[in-house]
């Protein structure tokens, strides 16, 4: 089974690359930089960061971008931004990347003042009443569900076609946190299983699939094992975001693998029971406070996460 791990496009070096391989990661995901103009530009780029990860025993293996107002929203330039996408997508295709992880919201994650946990580390934290003490509110993204939903069903019948040509598997991942209703004026459209499988049933394709971030859907308040089964009796996880949350949906903070209410090793395990192969991703960590502790929690998470494939797998 396969370990993933992600770097922006401007922390991709030899430094980097080697300490990934060195504490137990296979695959790279990357965010690519914002300047790339055109396929070419795009498809020289993913082969050459190619070329580097494999010089590390490493494979590109997924890019990831966030949803864009563009076609989030419907701007008028929305479908000249949805043809962008798709030479984006033929471009991983000519490179051999697999997997192309993506969002749709209006409006990034919304988070609340952080908890304090071991060792003076500093947890996400998420807190609702807290946020709606002093809701937050974004005029111009404003959007009904409705809309959103319009706009998700002209973007997934503009791509997904696409994607399936040049084979890659599109990876949607969860608002976060998954709350089914407006927040900042915008609505919530993947917030729930119900709305993933809506979202599958639009468009039905291999190609249009999740990202199982399992810290949101733990959010949703979902029993963790039988969402695995839900999702992976379809063959709709592309990878996994294993992480793990305390609390709950409206009060909860991302906590260390090993301290939060999920039991990791059942997960692990019913991910084998659907047949699911990886690559499992450490997604967030808690952040440390010193410096020098960088790569502290994502080698802590690796290897629990090493350790957890090899007691199921």
């Amino acid at each position: 089974m396969t370990i993933q791990e992600q770097l922006r496009w401007d922390q991709v070096n030899d430094e980097a690359l080697s300490i990934y391989k060195a504490i137990g990661v296979d695959y790279l995901t990357i965010y690519p930089p914002p300047a790339l103009n055109g396929k070419k530009e795009y498809t020289d780029y993913f082969k050459r960061t190619r070329k580097q990860a494999e010089a590390h025993g490493l494979k590109l293996n997924n890019v990831a971008f966030g949803g864009a107002d563009e076609f989030t929203l419907g701007l008028p330039s929305r479908d000249e931004k949805i043809k962008e996408w798709c030479d984006i997508i033929r471009s991983l295709g000519e490179a051999g990347i697999p997997t192309f992880g993506y969002n749709f919201k209006p409006i990034g994650n919304f988070r609340t003042k952080s908890d304090i946990g071991r060792g003076g580390v500093s947890y996400s934290t998420f807190v609702y009443d807290e946020l709606m003490a002093d809701p937050p509110d974004v005029p111009h993204k404003h959007i009904t569900e409705g809309k959103l939903w319009t706009n998700l069903q002209h973007f997934l019948h503009k791509v997904i076609p696409v994607a399936e040509e040049a084979g890659v598997r599109m990876a949607l991942h969860p608002d976060d946190p998954p709350i089914p209703e407006p927040i900042g004026g915008a609505a919530r459209i993947v917030s729930t299983l119900d709305q993933y499988q809506r979202i599958f049933d639009e468009v039905p394709s291999d190609s249009n699939a999740m990202l199982f971030c399992q810290g949101c859907v733990a959010e949703m308040g979902e029993n963790i094992p039988n969402a695995i089964r839900r999702i992976g009796s379809q063959n709709k996880i592309v990878y996994v975001h294993f992480r793990n949350i305390r609390g709950t949906p409206k009060n909860f903070r991302e906590v260390f693998l090993d301290e939060g209410d999920v039991d990791m090793l059942e997960a692990m395990k019913t991910y084998k029971e659907t047949g699911f192969k990886g690559p499992f991703m450490m997604d967030h960590t808690p952040t440390f406070p010193q410096p020098s502790a960088t790569f502290v929690g994502r080698a802590f998470a690796i290897g629990y996460i090493r350790a957890t494939i090899q007691a199921v797998y």
